[in-house]
């Protein structure tokens, strides 16, 4: 890795410097003037302004449209080994402070961590990396040491690191999509953990569950619902692994029923139910979440949990997905008797706060109801946001009772 005097220099814009002076560590490919010096795609540069003040170093991408992804704004720091194992020790010691002595955890956070593009989740003795920057891609083998480094001076053995990399951003970057271990320890078996959360056991799949396996980010969120469905009949809608519907349960829910559209998913719900000693307490049911909430009948349920998959991932189709999100909490609503719970969220940075509540305004509008808002959260300590990276901040978490 080279030395800092040794990197090549990015001459930005003046809009680009107003931009990085915001403190936002994406600098788009429109705001590059001209680059003086040699480099290889992925390498760290400097980025300077036209009167060449210094705004900070990180990786280049030739291909995407995030040009650099600032690592530092430290002239004076060198980034070398040293640096990549302070930035991972940092991640580490944040999360022991925060989540106590949890063993299932986002260890690191892309941007929110000061290590863009690269994400990594603990499950127990195994981690499970993503790579979406060109740069973190082209250091993996040293980041992937690291991490076995670090948490081995915690006392802590690692026994696997597998690679999520089955992502479509990672073509915006010019790198192919891949999944497979980085490393294993020769007496590790394949496949699944079984981690526990809020008194609660899960299997998780980290080679072909979604994303990296198990959506830790509801964490508390899943937490949360027990306090309003002691006794009471609970939908949960895109169930996934049951994680709401197991909580739904532990919080003495009077009746609760699981739905997906997928057979696996609720398979693997149902092998969760199992593992908790829940399976008679939950029924499942494989289908389509809006044809089945246009054919239950209206009371059936008190509370209905919506967690759909994210309806945008593009500025380009926040239309449709605020009116998917409209239509199918307006059919929750109208479900619902007077005093019942509707549990909803969205998972896109693409869809505001302020746009999800004025999509539950005209959903209730539209379903004749009015909704009180019990409580609002976001996505759990482990998924920091970075207030100056709006698109660290997506998760949206509401209970509203319909009165």
């Amino acid at each position: 890795m080279k030395t800092l005097r040794n990197y090549a220099q990015v001459i930005i814009s003046n809009k680009g410097c107003r931009w990085l002076q915001q403190q936002h560590p994406w600098l788009y490919e429109n705001d590059v003037l001209e680059i003086n010096g040699e480099y290889e795609n992925g390498d760290v540069v400097d980025v300077v302004s036209l009167k060449g003040t210094y705004l900070g170093s990180g990786f280049i991408s030739d291909k995407s449209k995030i040009r650099v992804r600032l690592l530092t704004r430290n002239a004076n720091e060198v980034i070398d080994r040293d640096f990549f194992k302070r930035r991972i020790n940092y991640a580490l010691k944040y999360r022991k402070d925060v989540m106590g002595n949890s063993t299932a955890y986002r260890l690191i956070f892309g941007e929110s961590d000061q290590l863009p593009g690269f994400t990594v989740d603990r499950y127990n003795n195994v981690l499970v990396c993503q790579i979406v920057s060109y740069g973190m891609e082209k250091i993996k083998n040293l980041l992937y040491e690291l991490l076995i480094e670090v948490y081995k001076e915690e006392g802590i053995e690692i026994a696997a690191i597998y690679q999520r990399n089955d992502l479509s951003l990672r073509v915006l970057e010019g790198l192919e999509e891949e999944v497979g271990y980085a490393y294993k320890k020769d007496d590790f078996n394949d496949g699944e953990v079984v981690i526990e959360e809020n008194d609660i056991k899960y299997y998780v799949d980290y080679i072909k569950g979604q994303k990296t396996g198990f959506f830790l980010d509801q964490k508390y969120n899943r937490y949360l619902i027990r306090d309003v469905v002691k006794g009471k009949k609970v939908l949960d809608c895109f169930t996934h692994t049951g994680s709401f519907a197991l909580n739904a349960v532990k919080g003495q829910a009077a009746k609760v029923t699981a739905m997906d559209i997928s057979a696996t998913a609720i398979e693997m719900a149902k092998r969760n139910a199992r593992l908790n000693g829940f399976d008679k307490s939950i029924d499942f049911e494989v289908g389509d979440t809006f044809e089945y909430l246009d054919k239950v009948n209206k009371k059936e349920y008190d509370v209905i949990i919506l967690y759909p998959p994210a309806f945008t991932k593009s500025k380009d189709t926040q239309k449709n997905a605020f009116n998917g999100y409209k239509n199918i909490n307006m059919r929750a609503m109208k479900l619902l008797p007077r005093g019942g719970f509707l549990i909803t969220c969205s998972c896109s940075h693409f869809m505001s706060q302020a746009q999800f509540e004025e999509m539950l305004r005209q959903a209730a509008l539209l379903a004749q109801v009015q909704l009180k808002i019990v409580s609002f959260s976001q996505q759990s300590k482990d998924h920091p946001i970075l207030m100056s990276v709006p698109e660290t901040n997506y998760l949206k978490f509401y209970i509203l009772q319909v009165i």
